[in-house]
């Protein structure tokens, strides 16, 4: 299939892009890799008036650091986001679950801040952002503001952006010290989770000092697993320890059942996922 008629605007600023979306109306969408958007369209699954194109605005791509945070650009690519040397060194989650992102020619034209804004509940990168806390600066008519990634997502498919804002860049706080692990389940390679656990730890002496453990696909949007995080912190990096945390993976969680799994395995996938995460991260 073919899309439906639509008028086509690349505008080259971040301002013209957010004037372009004010006039289009809420039909409109915008367009950053277009690995989720395109077959979308080709299936009509949505027919919006106008499609505004974000790929000419350099000033949405690229990685800095800012204080105690780094700031990744909306439109940089998961293999610029996968090889760059800030996030690897201050965000290891991210770097290592963007590894897991569908293939690489899509790697290398699918973008971060597309992903996030798509918000499919088996999508990677929504459960990195909630455990490391990360923060969207979202811009609009009446100027810019940030939301936090917990509450960026909403429900499937849906996120806190209003129709007329535009994600501009994520801010997340930088985790040096820590080790990580993206820990997926899917049917075969290359395919969305079925479940997956994004876990990183900060240990010292043996000791579980920081966790954050957040859950991809148990629920309409990523899940935080603070209950986890309480029965690690302070506790020895010991197999049992994390064995024991990793059952309370599911609290809080409300997994769907679907063709690929019912909603049952999907919790028992939940816990055993999270102990191979955390045991991975904490290196035991």
């Amino acid at each position: 299939m073919i899309p439906s008629e639509f008028d086509y605007v690349a505008p080259t600023t971040l301002d013209e892009a957010v004037s372009a979306l004010s006039d289009a109306g809420e039909d409109a969408k915008v367009i950053a890799g277009g690995q989720s958007l395109m077959p979308v369209l080709r299936l009509r699954l949505n027919s919006p008036s106008t499609i505004i194109d974000l790929g000419r605005i350099e000033e949405l791509r690229g990685v800095r650091e800012d204080g105690d945070a780094i700031v990744v650009g909306a439109m940089t690519t998961h293999h610029d986001v996968m090889t760059d040397d800030l996030v690897g060194r201050h965000a290891a989650l991210l770097a290592e679950a963007t590894t897991t992102v569908a293939d690489p020619q899509i790697r290398h034209r699918g973008t971060f801040g597309g992903s996030l804004a798509h918000a499919d509940p088996a999508g990677d990168l929504g459960a990195v952002a909630v455990a490391l806390d990360a923060e969207l600066i979202v811009a609009g008519p009446n100027g810019r503001r940030t939301i936090d990634a917990a509450d960026f997502f909403t429900d499937f498919f849906t996120t806190a952006l209003e129709p007329d804002e535009i994600l501009v860049a994520v801010r997340i706080p930088k985790h040096t010290d820590w080790t990580a692990h993206y820990e997926k389940f899917h049917r075969v390679a290359q395919s969305w989770s079925m479940v997956a656990v994004a876990a990183t730890v900060a240990v010292d002496g043996g000791t579980i000092g920081k966790a954050a453990v957040a859950l991809t696909n148990m629920g309409a949007v990523p899940v935080r697993a603070r209950a986890v995080e309480e029965a690690l912190v302070g506790q020895s990096a010991d197999i049992d320890v994390i064995r024991a945390a990793a059952e309370h993976a599911a609290e809080g969680t409300d997994p769907m059942s679907d063709a690929n799994a019912d909603a049952e395995y999907r919790t028992h996938l939940a816990k055993v996922l999270t102990r191979r995460a955390v045991v991975t991260a904490a290196g035991v």
